[in-house]
């Protein structure tokens, strides 16, 4: 009995957690937003809707979001069949230089973006107007397009990493067929692949679309100076109005943007788990190499030259204005030191916003690990009806956007409920443990499912508890897992901003609200010596978790 409460308090005691800070919240955020004065009320949905810049921000996060998407499968599926399906040299740098944007964290690449395209003082716009003798700058990044391009650079590896999956696992034997009856690769890729691949396709677009649909990091740096508004920008400006109505105004807005985002991903689910594609066979696993012929180096080029502008030069501008002495004066190697970066690493405020992300990241990632540990178990260990819904939660959790998250633990835990958790780091644990939960549940459960359930059985019965059990026999079997799913939770911590804008007090601000602050206020140069050293962290992180995972796992 001893052996069978140990195990059954622990597991309950996760679920009961998950219920608490994911549904609980978002219940009561949908409820706020149709309930006033005890009765069901859509007028605040009426109000928020009938507003022009409200109604705008929606249609600017649609037509945003759809071309993000459009473009980001038009990049990218060529892209991976050259990197995944070919013999086209480098492939494996490329592949990495291809996945690095996707731990960039997003407003760090606005930033990036803002010092390259800026009208007025951009690098490559005073680059271009030198060597074209232009009197204007030739791009603007404050305008849509902008907005778009840097939204589709940063969110494009989702796709990427989606349909490169699929096309390097997929049965050969229909391509095979077509090149034996005399079809070029041209046409085999055209008319067989493409096809084969729609259902990943489609839902490496769709998960493009709700990213680039929830992010607040780029369009508040990149769009709204241009008077751009999506609708997380949107909720956060009725949140900092500090009314009662706007914080309404705000639920009904999250309350919508959290419906599209979760219904489009269980779409993208039904679509995905249909039978009517098989690209994946007992037969084969390793599709046939294309030989490219006299187009390889020109696709080896090809792919140079997106990698290029999509990630080096972006990080080469930001490690650029760094190392500036004087903004004001030509970039010369006299002007080049680490000038800017002692007022930073010296200052008190930014190394306790450096501080206070790392342990909050380090406490959310443990708190999440240990969940995410016996969530997965009982998923994959036990025959419990409903074992599989804690799953469900981490899913729901990721998938809905962190300025709903943010806004649903404001209204929940502000002391409504007993429990007061707002300006205090607890809150932003949370925040953290309901976003990035899910990819640690995803890397510990696939480990979990091959150890054995006799050795298990084995040590309970030699005596042991569960407890014991997971201490001794389980948790070190599958070590490099946990260890992974720990820094698949820390990372994204570290660095986030969205829920971290809206929940951080005067003493728990961290190094993402900090690094925006500096980008608001064009505070360029500390901006960019703090952003350099998120991403040397991040970078040394995901170097860390590489190693653990020998490859197969990464930000």
């Amino acid at each position: 009995m001893g052996r069978i409460n140990s195990k059954f308090l622990v597991i309950a005691f996760s679920v009961l957690m998950l219920i608490y800070f994911v549904i609980f919240p978002m219940g009561v955020l949908l409820y706020d937003s149709i309930i006033y004065n005890g009765s069901i009320n859509f007028e605040n949905y009426r109000n928020v809707y009938s507003q022009d810049v409200n109604w705008r921000a929606l249609t600017n996060t649609i037509n945003l979001s759809l071309l993000v998407m459009v473009a980001s499968v038009i990049i990218t599926f060529p892209l991976a069949w050259l990197v995944g399906r070919t013999d086209m040299p480098g492939k494996k740098t490329y592949r990495t230089l291809l996945v690095s944007s996707y731990m960039i964290p997003p407003y760090v690449g606005a930033i990036a973006w803002v010092q390259l395209l800026n009208p007025s003082v951009g690098y490559m716009n005073n680059i271009f107007k030198v060597l074209f003798g232009l009197e204007q700058a030739p791009f603007d990044i404050y305008t849509m397009g902008g907005l778009a391009w840097v939204l589709t650079l940063f969110y494009s590896p989702f796709a990427f990493i989606t349909i490169s999956r699929a096309m390097e696992k997929m049965d050969p034997t229909l391509e095979e067929a077509a090149r034996v009856s005399g079809a070029s690769p041209l046409r085999t890729l055209l008319d067989v692949t493409l096809p084969l691949m729609a259902p990943s396709i489609f839902a490496g677009g769709l998960l493009v679309f709700i990213a680039a649909g929830s992010c607040f990091g780029i369009p508040a740096i990149v769009g709204m100076p241009g008077n751009i508004e999506v609708m997380t920008t949107r909720i956060v400006t009725y949140i900092y109005m500090g009314d009662v109505d706007g914080v309404r105004d705000a639920t009904a807005l999250a309350a919508s943007l959290m419906f599209l985002a979760n219904f489009l991903l269980f779409f993208m689910t039904w679509v995905v788990g249909r039978k009517d594609y098989t690209t994946i066979s007992g037969k084969s696993t390793r599709p046939n190499i294309v030989e490219l012929g006299k187009w390889k180096w020109p696709a080896f080029c090809a792919v140079g030259a997106y990698s290029m502008i999509s990630v080096i030069i972006p990080l080469g501008s930001i490690v650029l204005t760094s190392l500036i002495k004087s903004m004001s004066k030509p970039i010369t190697l006299d002007n080049l030191g680490f000038d800017a970066w002692i007022p930073v690493i010296s200052s008190s405020q930014y190394m306790e916003s450096i501080w206070n992300s790392v342990v909050y990241a380090v406490i959310a990632a443990t708190i999440g690990t240990l969940l995410s540990l016996f969530v997965a178990y009982l998923a994959v260990k036990t025959h419990v009806k409903g074992r599989s819904i804690p799953d469900l939660l981490t899913v729901i959790g990721g998938s809905t956007p962190s300025i709903v998250i943010a806004l649903a633990l404001v209204v929940t835990f502000s002391g409504n409920f007993g429990l007061n958790l707002y300006s205090t780091m607890w809150i932003l644990v949370v925040s953290y443990l309901v976003k990035y939960m899910t990819m640690s549940v995803r890397t510990i459960a696939a480990s979990l499912s091959q150890v054995h359930i006799s050795l298990e059985e084995a040590a309970l019965n030699s005596g042991a508890n569960w407890l014991r059990c997971c201490k001794d026999i389980i948790m070190p079997l599958i070590a490099p897992s946990i260890i992974a799913g720990w820094f698949l939770i820390f990372m994204p911590s570290f660095y986030e901003l969205t829920m971290s804008l809206l929940l951080y007090g005067s003493d728990t601000k961290t190094i993402g609200v900090l690094l925006y602050e500096l980008q608001t206020y064009a505070d360029t140069q500390n901006a960019s010596v703090l952003s350099v050293i998120i991403l040397a962290i991040v970078l040394i992180g995901n170097l860390i978790l590489n190693k653990l995972s020998k490859g197969n796992v990464g930000i």
